[in-house]
């Protein structure tokens, strides 16, 4: 439940007082931070000056989140009041900088500086410097000065595999905006599922958006597949996705759509068959679309008319054909006109060009146009789509499989094959998006150990190992790393089903992607971020309705100078919560040893092994963590 002040019978102004010193617990961590002495007290109707309109609807939105906070908003005027003290929004460039801000917290009130984009940063900065003390709202005196390392700064959403509702991905827009994310990569088509309406095409919202069941547990737990016998889908409409769209604007956020080509194809051909590799002839007995070889006979790799219920990459493709070609025109035209950012996120990837070895329509084309081979085929596909985006001004991003039999020549590419297409990409003076597999999969566990896990894809991705990653790798030189724009985790949700599955997978790991993409590698520090900002920043997100992952304790052992045995100091990672431990080797849950403070170990005896500390977290709302095992030895 969030806190609620109800502050009545007091002045509207903000004064100074003396408190104790206040944690800076900001996510992502300013460039610079100089303290003041003093803090002030905020107090309901206090004046919040914002003199534009697009300062105005930063201003709500802080009011929002500040109500939430609180239980009260400030007086947005929009002219200055004349006396007493503000919350002064200055919309002016900083450094040259657009998405840099300067925040003074001084004797006059608070004064934010920056562009449209850095105002609002700086008042996500603003509010998370609120304290809230009993019966008063404090703010630290001090003075920041901030700007991102990175230019592009992202969250990629699976929304194909299974369907989240308007409300979750506005929620999700919210985090992002308080954590400074500016773009959201929205993964709207794959093999299981199409979801957003398209008027001209309309069976592949009524088809394509739709499956019967979907596989139970891990793809490799049952051979055969269960299925779990429930339908599964769902669509934005236009309307809806506009919604969305303006809904991330508002918090300085911009949304990229993906449309799938020419894999991850078959919602599409489900719906349309004609738009695939080869003549087909639906059978309506079987349920299903047998592709045919050029003597009319059926193939193996049938087409199914119905949208998978199973992961893996599926042996369809588009057809490289004049009506494949219009479809996507056509598509990409409604996607145009929903999404109005420059870029347009073509997939790419996982393409088993091998269905094109054996489609006499692929291998007319590979003649005709004189193409070397299927890798060819697929830079010749999308080379005739990035002409039709840049014709109507937009650019091409896609996968780093796009740079396979050629690189469309005005394409960005987003390497998940760990960094090798990124730096191929950058060498070759292609802007790139960093999102390697190897730290940046969001959809990988969070524990070596995967069974005190819920079920993911696999991998394991711990949160210093998110932390550590610096998107610019060390093969590219000074001038072809300026083409690194930034870093993009990727949220696919094959095994992510629920919202709060979704939550726990995200956080608290995108808290720590937020530091990498917002601040240069050599001014991070993982022990900071761990104990100075992120217990603070989960506690608020428990008393804000977020389900998050909560972290493993920091543990220290050592060896007790006066008894000689080891002293486990335990520090856990929500401010607030409460550590139940065991030290017999047995389960630890709350019927276990409160920790107090340092524990000196009992010595086992000769011969014996080392001591296991099993502990759980348990938050200030009542959450408990998993258990979590540490060798003391």
């Amino acid at each position: 439940m969030n806190r609620k002040l109800l502050l009545t019978g007091v002045l509207v102004l903000m004064c100074a007082i003396t408190l104790p010193a206040q944690n800076i617990s900001i996510v992502p961590q300013p460039k610079t931070i100089r303290m003041g002495e003093g803090h002030w007290v905020l107090q309901p109707g206090t004046a919040l000056l914002a003199t534009t309109s697009d300062a105005r609807k930063s201003a709500a939105i802080f009011n929002e989140m500040l109500e939430a906070k609180t239980g009260f908003q400030l007086n947005i005027l929009q002219y200055s009041p004349g006396e007493g003290p503000v919350i002064h929004l200055e919309e002016n460039l900083v450094d040259g900088q657009e998405e840099a801000y300067y925040l003074n917290i001084g004797d006059g009130g608070v004064h934010i500086k920056g562009s449209g984009k850095g105002l609002f940063y700086g008042l996500q900065s603003l509010i998370q410097l609120l304290e809230v003390r009993e019966s008063a709202v404090v703010l630290p005196q001090l003075e920041i000065s901030d700007a991102p390392a990175f230019g592009y700064r992202g969250i990629m959403l699976d929304v194909s595999r299974h369907f989240f509702s308007s409300q979750q991905i506005k929620k999700i827009l919210d985090l992002m905006a308080q954590l400074k994310f500016n773009t959201m990569h929205w993964h709207l088509t794959d093999d299981q599922g199409w979801r957003l309406e398209i008027k001209k095409y309309p069976k592949l919202t009524t088809i394509g958006a739709w499956r019967d069941s979907t596989i139970i547990g891990q793809y490799y737990d049952f051979q055969p597949f269960i299925y779990d016998g429930m339908p599964h889908g769902g669509y934005y409409s236009q309307e809806e996705a506009r919604a969305i769209v303006q809904y991330a604007a508002d918090r300085k956020i911009t949304i990229i759509p993906e449309i799938e080509l020419p894999g991850h194809s078959s919602a599409v051909l489900a719906a349309y068959p004609e738009l695939g590799s080869f003549d087909v002839n639906r059978d309506e007995g079987k349920g299903t679309i047998a592709a045919l070889n050029d003597k009319g006979e059926p193939l193996d790799n049938d087409i199914s008319s119905q949208v998978p219920g199973y992961w893996g990459v599926h042996y369809n493709i588009y057809g490289p054909t004049p009506e494949a070609y219009q479809f996507l025109e056509d598509v990409l035209s409604e996607v145009m006109e929903i999404f109005p950012g420059e870029y347009i996120h073509i997939g790419g990837d996982e393409v088993p060009k091998d269905h094109w070895q054996t489609s006499a329509i692929a291998q007319k084309v590979i003649k005709k146009e004189k193409l070397a081979d299927e890798h060819e085929l697929q830079s010749f596909f999308i080379r005739r789509i990035e002409q039709f985006l840049n014709k109507n001004g937009r650019k091409l991003i896609g996968w780093d499989e796009i740079l396979e039999g050629g690189l469309a020549p005005n394409a960005t590419v987003m390497s998940w094959r760990g960094e090798k297409g990124g730096i191929a990409a950058a060498k070759m003076g292609h802007d790139v998006i960093m999102t390697p597999n190897s730290h940046m999969y969001f959809d990988h566990y969070q524990a070596e150990d995967k069974t005190t896990e819920p079920l993911a894809i696999g991998g394991f991705l711990p949160l210093e190992k998110v932390y550590g990653y610096n998107p610019v790798p060390e093969a590219l030189t000074t001038e072809e790393g300026k083409h690194v724009l930034g870093v993009q985790a990727n949220l696919w949700t094959e095994y992510l089903a629920t919202n709060n599955k979704m939550e726990y997978y995200l956080f608290p790991r995108a808290l720590a992607l937020a530091e990498v993409a917002w601040k240069p590698k050599d001014e991070k520090n993982y022990q900071s971020f761990i104990e100075d900002r992120l217990p603070y920043r989960l506690l608020d997100f428990e008393e804000n309705g977020v389900f998050f992952r909560i972290p493993e304790a920091d543990v220290e052992i050592s060896i007790d100078s006066e008894s000689g045995r080891h002293k486990v100091e335990i520090q856990p990672l929500v401010a607030g919560a409460r550590v139940y431990y065991t030290l017999d080797g047995h389960k630890a849950d709350q019927t276990g040893s409160l920790y107090a403070g340092p524990i000196l170990t009992p010595i086992p005896g000769e011969g014996q092994g080392p001591l296991t500390l099993r502990y759980v977290t348990v938050t200030p709302g009542g959450r408990s963590s998993n258990e979590f095992q540490v060798l003391i030895e």
